[in-house]
């Protein structure tokens, strides 16, 4: 009997990693499609890797077709160069929802973001929002899962927090750090995904860990467990933003953006919903105290070099 296939996006990535790999141990079929083909494969000759094919739709339908279930991570973090950016995200994950269909593909279980909206001033929570109705409206079965910050070995964002804290004699967050976030663990959202992706039932979400910081908790909490505690002083936000882009420019990469900072000061990576993950972050920093934050995580790097793996703390 043919094992059913089902397709992740990005699992030589991040979060399409970890959601391949229990599907795997399900024993289940496992296709990814990615930009990068020739970026190191860690599921060997478990996992056939395809191109998006934004640009021939027959190809991306066939690489979709006899999949029972599509799980999309796809999407940018930022607006970068001309073909980098949200925009582009946007109308081709447009395509990817629509080869899906002509596919015959009977479920999407989508990663979003929490409080997304069409109306937002934020590109982020804009596309988020617009993608989210196309799947509404697709007429296929979905699971779109809104997480805040999602946490783990190959973490940027909790791990550069990290990283400034071990090397400056002090952290400054942007306006009084009081807006929230709830990060839930890697493992735990690719669960989540996989449980979505066996049931068929229209959903929505939240998808958060069990702890909710302030912004100035969180640096403050991971400064105490990596014995990197400092001062921690409110600056305003665009003093911030381009302390964040004096890092960049040195380290080669985009540490924060104006869009960041506001979706962060505007508490749109909290809600009240239950949570969704039961791996609390302090626990997991506790055990990797000894390395989180000693390298910087470039983000760009990633995209420049497709074919090493994304590096772990």
């Amino acid at each position: 009997m043919a094992q059913e296939l089902h397709v992740v996006t990005g699992a030589f990535g991040y979060t399409g990693k970890y959601i391949a790999q229990h599907l795997l141990e399900r024993g289940l079929t496992v296709r990814t499609l990615t930009n990068s083909v020739h970026r190191e494969n860690p599921f060997g000759d478990k996992v056939q890797a395809h191109p998006f094919n934004f640009d021939n739709p027959d190809a991306l339908i066939a690489s979709l077709r006899g999949a029972t279930v599509l799980y999309n991570t796809y999407w940018v973090r930022f607006n970068y160069g001309n073909d980098f950016g949200h925009a582009t995200a946007v109308a081709n994950t447009l395509k990817l929802f629509d080869a899906a269909k002509k596919a015959g593909v009977p479920r999407i279980v989508h990663t979003s973001i929490t409080n997304p909206s069409e109306t937002s001033h934020l590109e982020y929570f804009s596309g988020k929002a617009r993608l989210e109705r196309a799947l509404r409206e697709s007429g296929m079965s979905y699971a779109i899962l809104r997480p805040t910050v999602i946490f783990g070995d190959e973490d940027i964002l909790v791990n550069n927090i990290a990283w400034i804290l071990r090397r400056l004699p002090v952290f400054g967050v942007f306006g009084d750090g009081q807006y929230k976030l709830q990060p839930i663990f890697v493992e735990d959202y690719a669960q989540l995904a996989v449980a979505q992706g066996a049931t068929r039932e229209n959903c929505i979400i939240d998808a958060i860990g069990p702890e909710t910081f302030t912004y100035r908790a969180l640096v403050e909490q991971i400064g105490e467990i990596i014995g990197a505690r400092r001062p921690i002083i409110s600056v305003p936000p665009a003093l911030g933003y381009w302390t964040g882009a004096l890092v960049s420019n040195l380290m080669g990469d985009v540490t924060i953006t104006r869009e960041e900072i506001q979706g962060l000061m505007e508490n749109l990576l909290y809600t009240d919903s239950p949570p969704a993950g039961t791996t609390k972050l302090t626990d997991w920093a506790r055990a990797h105290a000894d390395i989180l934050g000693k390298h910087y995580a470039n983000e760009l790097a990633r995209r420049r070099d497709r074919t090493k793996a994304y590096d772990k703390l």
